[in-house]
């Protein structure tokens, strides 16, 4: 149902210029005259982002801390889906960062009150932020954790009970359970490998509740950049298999912190085979009176499969990072092509299991879905092609990642071809004013962009100090900066960094520090917001992070958050003509501007930037500081 504008229209006058003027009236009269501050980069943002949707085109918006960006895009993506009559749907870098956009004191809430206006917003957060009751089941019938039954306690009546499924409530969200450390969650989330469509708790499910309850929306739609990506991935997919995509038809798009979106692309854009998860999938299946030729080929497949993952562990390479570049010898090939030949005899083979009714329907349902993904992930790593592949440890668990081809053609065919307006909005979307990194990475070719400076006086409230430090020395360098008791970030590049500090860290300085994954992240920002926690580590945490006035005073950089080498990152070098210049240093600039701009996110807050230095790092002093407001201090 289509809601009234805000403005009225006229024959004399057209949208887009009834559009202008209201914004115009909104944010230079009636937001100020309710305490709103007029900020004349957030009304130049605003005029901006009407323009483009009147030419159904790309913009690059950025715009410093302070500038208001929100509600910049929040009045014309308002007025734009009343207008058409579809939602205008609002994309940010994660579920952090859509927990503070709908926060009480948000900006949604503070304009809905001071204008009068019922905004209809609604999540649709990515399927992993979810509780999966079959999931949930299983784990407390394979294990002994106690959480299994507080959460089993906190589920409404409804789901297990008799009640009517008239008066229904959604639930099961991750942030409802704030005491689930990471690791607990993942054992009871939705998982890819889950058969929705075949569930026989899906009706009562909390995800399918939020989903039936966001695809009405007729305003405001909140979702993650990867949750957008995996919409954009599946939407043919699912369509094809008679299924609603992930989101509805939206009349604009808005990627807040939008520079993260390429990344987000990469993680929705890739396949996944792991190592445990096909023993598991067969060996619920291999039941009593299966025929005995499926079972044959099940247990051979079994056996194929570990000895590709064997020889895939042998052949990674050894480094630091994350993503393990894979050595593709003919024998770990030849492994892979068997296990797709085993793997289409094996669904053969169903066909006629089927028939007898003997695998139970959800299990044959989520083994054959599973095999069709296995075969094709599989086909992509042992075929010559354009696909990217490496090797990741994921909490013990070893796992083959493929990507088909790089995000940029993807994209540039399915969401930057199209006439849908888009507006990429972040305090850091380019290097020196040039938006071409962020343009290329995202195979965008023709936009509209500006740049407008942070209206804030830093030279009064910023001081930014780089210490020249050893990296076997910086763990000492912290705590000698710690002393003081501030409120204090510490940013890593990555959780290995993290991790080797963690370990560094003496059993007197336990208490006194939280680092990212300890529990949920949402409820540790949140103490620390409370100062019930002085210091705070992450590697995420380098954007969308907003603590205001003394709760935060000082960031640390721990180390300067260059991109790992690894196989993505090295098939981007590839295309490069000068890749330090062309992919390493803008990436590092960039996420050092958002990291150090934690700092000050409004005209109250204060405190230092500071940079601890290798020998190496030191030598981009020049680029670093010229990124900085003020400049940069050196500290012995």
């Amino acid at each position: 149902m289509k809601r009234k504008l805000p403005f009225p229209l006229s024959k004399e006058k057209s949208f887009y210029d009834s559009l202008s003027d209201w914004i115009g009236d909104t944010l230079y009269d009636d937001l100020t005259e309710k305490g709103f501050e007029c900020r004349d980069e957030q009304i130049f943002m605003a005029f901006q982002i009407e323009q483009a949707l009147k030419d159904k085109k790309v913009l690059f918006a950025e715009a410093g801390v302070g500038t208001g960006k929100t509600i910049a895009y929040l009045l014309p993506a308002i007025a734009y889906a009343r207008y058409t009559g579809k939602p205008a749907l609002i994309s940010c870098a994660d579920e952090t960062l859509i927990d503070q956009l709908v926060k009480e004191d948000g900006d949604i809430r503070k304009i809905s009150a001071a204008l009068d206006l019922d905004i209809d917003v609604r999540l649709a957060k990515a399927r992993a932020q979810y509780l999966c009751l079959k999931r949930l089941e299983e784990t407390g019938d394979t294990t002994n954790e106690e959480f299994v039954e507080l959460v089993e306690d906190s589920l409404p009546d409804f789901v297990y009970g008799n009640m009517s499924l008239q008066s229904t409530e959604a639930y099961g969200e991750r942030s409802d359970y704030p005491e689930l450390s990471d690791a607990q969650w993942k054992m009871v989330n939705y998982h890819p490998i889950q058969q929705c469509e075949a569930c026989d708790l899906r009706n009562k499910c909390g995800q399918t509740l939020h989903r039936n309850y966001y695809r009405e929306a007729v305003e405001i739609i909140i979702c993650s950049h990867d949750f957008y990506m995996e919409h954009i991935w599946t939407k043919d997919s699912r369509k094809r298999q008679g299924q609603l995509p992930l989101l509805p038809d939206v009349s604009m798009v808005v990627f807040d912190e939008g520079h993260l979106l390429e990344y987000s692309a990469q993680r929705a854009l890739t396949y996944e085979v792991q190592n445990s998860t096909l023993l598991l999938l067969m060996e619920r299946i291999m039941v009593d009176g299966i025929r005995e030729k499926t079972l044959g080929l099940m247990e051979q497949l079994i056996d194929v499969h570990a000895s590709f993952f064997d020889r895939l562990d042998a052949s990674k390479e050894i480094t630091d990072n994350d993503r393990k570049a894979i050595n593709r010898s003919d024998d770990l090939l030849a492994l892979g092509k068997e296990a797709v030949r085993l793997s289409h005899a094996i669904l053969e083979e169903f066909v006629f299991e089927g028939e007898l009714f003997i695998i139970p329907e959800y299990e044959l349902k989520m083994v054959e879905e599973y095999l069709d993904q296995y075969i094709y992930s599989m086909d992509l790593f042992t075929s010559q092609n354009d696909a990217v592949d490496w090797l990741e440890n994921r909490e013990g668990e070893l796992t083959l990642v493929v990507m088909p081809r790089l995000v940029t053609d993807i994209l540039r065919e399915k969401l930057f071809s199209s006439k849908l307006p888009i507006v990429f909005s972040s305090a850091t979307l380019s290097v020196f004013k040039d938006f071409s990194y962020l343009a290329d990475g995202l195979g965008i070719e023709e936009y509209l962009s500006f740049s407008v400076p942070s209206p804030f006086d830093y030279d009064e409230v910023m001081k930014v100090v780089s210490t020249d430090v050893e990296d076997r020395e910086k763990a000492e360098k912290v705590l000698e900066l710690l002393e003081d008791g501030e409120q204090t970030l510490i940013l890593f590049k990555s959780e290995q960094s993290m991790n080797r500090f963690q370990s560094q860290l003496p059993a007197a300085w336990k208490e006194r520090v939280a680092f990212e994954g300890e529990r949920e992240l949402s409820s540790i920002v949140r103490d620390f917001q409370q100062k019930q926690i002085a210091i705070l580590c992450s590697y995420h945490l380098w954007e969308g992070l907003d603590i205001p006035q003394d709760a935060l005073t000082r960031v640390i950089i721990h180390d300067l958050p260059f991109p790992p080498s690894d196989p993505l990152f090295d098939a981007r070098r590839k295309h490069a003509d000068d890749p330090f210049r062309q992919v390493d240093l803008p990436f590092m600039l960039l996420r050092l501007r958002q990291g150090a701009g934690r700092l000050i996110r409004t005209s109250e807050d204060y405190g230092t930037v500071h940079l601890l230095l290798n020998p190496l790092e030191q030598q981009l002093k020049p680029e670093i500081e010229s990124i900085f407001p003020v400049p940069m201090v050196a500290q012995v």
